[in-house]
């Protein structure tokens, strides 16, 4: 695996944050140093914390999880599953600000 020297980013950071959620709660949240990340479904909270404080070059103070289950749909009559995803709701130090309208 390649690592960036300058601040520890490692390939697998891009295997656990996977993209921004952005909704107007997720954006209300900004007032209180928050931002929402759809993560991979198996990471964990001290992965989640590594990952963006490598990817971002901020300082996480808090990290909460949410698993959100797929709905059951259908579809021209035939029924299917949503997929589950993990959102995670990160908690910024005092100061530190992440833009997720640019690309990482």
């Amino acid at each position: 695996m390649a690592k960036d020297t300058k601040n520890g980013v490692d390939a697998r950071h891009y295997d656990v944050v996977l993209a921004p959620h952005i909704t107007e709660k997720s954006t209300l949240l900004s007032e209180y140093n928050g931002v929402v990340f759809k993560v991979a479904n198996d990471s964990t909270k001290p992965q989640i914390k590594e990952a963006i404080e490598a990817l971002f070059d901020v300082k996480v103070t808090n990290v909460n999880t949410i698993v959100t289950k797929g709905k059951s749909k259908r579809w021209k009559g035939k029924p299917y599953k949503r997929s589950d995803f993990k959102k995670a709701i990160i908690t910024l130090a005092e100061g530190d600000s992440i833009d997720v309208t640019s690309g990482i």
